[in-house]
């Protein structure tokens, strides 16, 4: 029988929704700490055993029903030319990026050759617990990346991106599909590698008005996620009100952040499986109130086509107490 979260994700009725939680394996494990203070995060990711090694640290705590691969949105600029590192309470720093509209067509290299590890990585967790749980890969949407691209970095406005947009639109738009190429080659290779299931995360395209969404991203999110040999979830924040974009975007499931009622979402999307959405920060509440609101969400959602997940990833001093009532209220659900 498949993993209950992929069964859940292809809509059908399951005897419990399947729980995991975007970042479940970063800062908030105390294990984790210790095995970064031997390694930078980059080395982290780009060793195999060792990014395993911080994959199983949820398993080893929760048992969730899904494996996010430990990694980063921004490996799959390798392939496109582009480096970055990391630097203590910056973030990623794009150490060349997008230099003006004539810096936008770019075509990938080999992304098996240049991103093998991942690969590596998920043969390896399929090989530890493969049998037990599903393994979930993931990829930046060509909007959130473009906008690392362009601004060098994180950008709290995505101005620089946008500012693109206005100026330059076909650059923009050459510049998005570039990423959108190599997006659709690495979800591909992760499944070909093992990934049960991928999630796009395309967190910052919600900044977008909607017929620039439709006109701009909508497209690459349908050419990324079409004919998949596994389940997809597509992740945008701040689309509430705008759920039916998400609908057409050819995703199995559309994962929700917190500010979506789960009700309507419902009603919008019809017999489209949803993820999520319980607020990251409830769980720093007691364990009672925890299990009380995420039974809220699990009643809302209903019985079929509901993947249980945070509307957000975890965040990094959320107690491991707080993860657990979470994680085991999905596990007591009968049905």
């Amino acid at each position: 029988m498949d993993p209950l979260l992929v069964r859940a994700a292809r809509g059908e009725r399951t005897e419990r929704p399947p729980v995991w939680l975007m970042r479940q394996a970063g800062r908030h494990i105390p294990e984790y700490r210790e095995i970064r203070a031997d390694y930078s995060f980059l080395e982290a990711i780009k060793t195999p055993d060792v990014a395993a090694d911080v994959t199983m640290l949820p398993w080893e705590y929760y048992e969730p029903d899904g494996l996010v691969m430990f990694s980063d949105i921004l490996t799959v600029l390798e392939p496109l030319g582009f480096s970055y590192h990391i630097e203590s309470g910056v973030g990623p720093v794009i150490d060349d990026p997008v230099s003006g509209p004539d810096d936008v067509d770019r075509s990938h290299g080999d992304v098996a050759r240049e991103l093998d590890y991942v690969g590596d990585l998920l043969v390896e967790l399929n090989r530890r617990v493969g049998d037990e749980t599903a393994i979930i890969g993931f990829a930046g949407g060509p909007f959130t990346l473009a906008s690392y691209a362009v601004a060098g970095g994180p950008s709290r406005t995505n101005m620089p991106l946008r500012r693109l947009k206005a100026e330059h639109p076909e650059a923009f738009r050459t510049l998005l599909q570039s990423f959108a190429d190599v997006v659709r080659d690495y979800l591909e290779f992760q499944i070909g590698n093992g990934a049960d299931v991928v999630q796009l995360f395309d967190t910052y395209a919600g900044v977008l008005p909607p017929a620039d969404y439709r006109e701009f991203v909508l497209p690459l999110h349908r050419e990324i996620l079409a004919d998949l040999k596994a389940p997809s979830i597509v992740f945008v924040r701040r689309m509430n009100g705008r759920l039916d974009l998400l609908a057409e975007s050819g995703a199995d499931v559309v994962a929700l952040d917190w500010t979506v009622d789960l009700g309507d979402a419902r009603e919008t999307l019809g017999e489209t499986p949803v993820q999520g959405n319980l607020d990251p920060s409830v769980l720093f509440a007691p364990p009672e109130e925890i299990e009380a609101r995420t039974r809220e969400v699990i009643d809302e959602a209903g019985p079929s086509g509901h993947v249980l997940n945070l509307g957000h990833g975890v965040n990094k001093d959320t107690p491991v107490e707080g993860v657990r009532a979470f994680v085991e209220t999905a596990k007591s659900i009968e049905r």
